[in-house]
């Protein structure tokens, strides 16, 4: 039986995960240092450890206790806007962390190491963006992403050390954090509609992302071991079509069945059109339907309502004030 730890596996990508392996019959060990995720979403089955990716002791007794097959790497803080002003943080977190599982994960001989990356690596290239493209990287999530992508890389090249990487986009579903004012578009809106106030926009509303049903990305992440020919390889992941913000305003409505006005604010430094291509990623996963916008945002909606109104709690620490939008400090 395959042994896998699932870093962020009491988050929102990581718990769904963490159930795919649980069918798939793997035994789950998850790492969480619940600053994002929900000990209520871990897997039923799963071992639970709480502590830091960032605590290079702690890695080095789990992997010392245990014969670790596969890590599935999920752990991260993945808010693009707000990287520009918590540098120190974001690459501590995203980078730094991330180099201590590589380390581990050469020195204990592992199957496959399995990253989930980002759509953000792209920066503001021409959508649909695709794996042979050079990435340029926009804000300072996107460059932390992509500076693990590239140790991987030089790791398999001296090490030897297989992986596979994910670049998913704007995924949103179940377990998602609706209290965070910070990432997740679909969440927020749900949280404010909940709380009766007005759904706060940047600019106009018209950048367009492909939001992704979580259901359509956590089962190719999670049986990618299995398949040899994703070894070595990136994969864009999500959804097909895309959708502007004011768009997904009125689904997100809809499902809610609620409406609330719109607050549109100053725009924010951002990738205004930002989605990709899946053909790749099709020829070596398959070609299964993907959940339609409207059907998916609905099965979060029927989510969201069970857990309420989510407090929204302010990102402490902030390295840097000077251009941070007005709205990311309010209560």
């Amino acid at each position: 039986m395959a042994i896998s730890l699932v870093t962020g596996g009491a988050g929102f990508i990581g718990a769904h995960v963490s159930r795919e392996l649980i069918k798939m019959g793997h035994t789950v060990i998850v790492l969480d240092d619940l600053s994002g995720g929900n000990r209520n979403y871990l897997a039923e089955g799963v071992e639970f450890i709480e502590g830091s990716i960032l605590d290079h002791q702690l890695l080095e007794k789990i992997f010392n206790e245990n014969e670790i097959d596969y890590v599935y790497h999920l752990a991260a803080y993945a808010a693009e806007g707000l990287s520009h002003f918590i540098k120190r943080f974001n690459y501590n977190n995203n980078l730094i962390g991330s180099v201590n599982l590589i380390n581990e994960s050469v020195k204990h001989k592992i199957k496959c190491f399995v990253f989930t990356s980002s759509i953000a690596t792209y920066g503001a290239l021409e959508p649909p963006m695709t794996e042979d493209m050079t990435p340029i990287p926009e804000d300072p999530y996107g460059i932390a992403k992509l500076a693990v992508e590239q140790e991987l890389r030089v790791t398999k090249e001296m090490f030897d050390l297989d992986y596979v990487i994910f670049r998913p986009h704007n995924v949103y579903g179940e377990y998602q954090n609706l209290g965070d004012k910070y990432r997740n578009v679909v969440g927020i809106f749900m949280n404010q509609i909940m709380q009766g106030n007005a759904l706060t926009v940047f600019g106009d509303g018209q950048q367009s992302r492909a939001f992704s049903y979580i259901g359509d990305v956590a089962p190719h992440i999670a049986k990618c071991v299995d398949i040899k020919e994703s070894y070595g390889q990136i994969f864009n992941i999500g959804a097909d079509s895309e959708f502007t913000v004011n768009e997904l305003a009125k689904v997100v409505m809809k499902a809610m069945g609620c409406e609330s006005e719109l607050r549109y604010l100053e725009a924010r430094n951002e990738v205004v059109h930002a989605y990709a291509s899946h053909e790749k990623a099709r020829k070596v996963f398959g070609t299964g339907s993907l959940t339609t916008l409207e059907e998916g945002v609905r099965k979060m909606a029927d989510w969201a309502k069970t857990q309420g109104v989510t407090s929204s709690e302010k990102f402490k620490n902030i390295e840097i004030l000077e251009k941070l939008p007005p709205v990311w400090l309010e209560d």
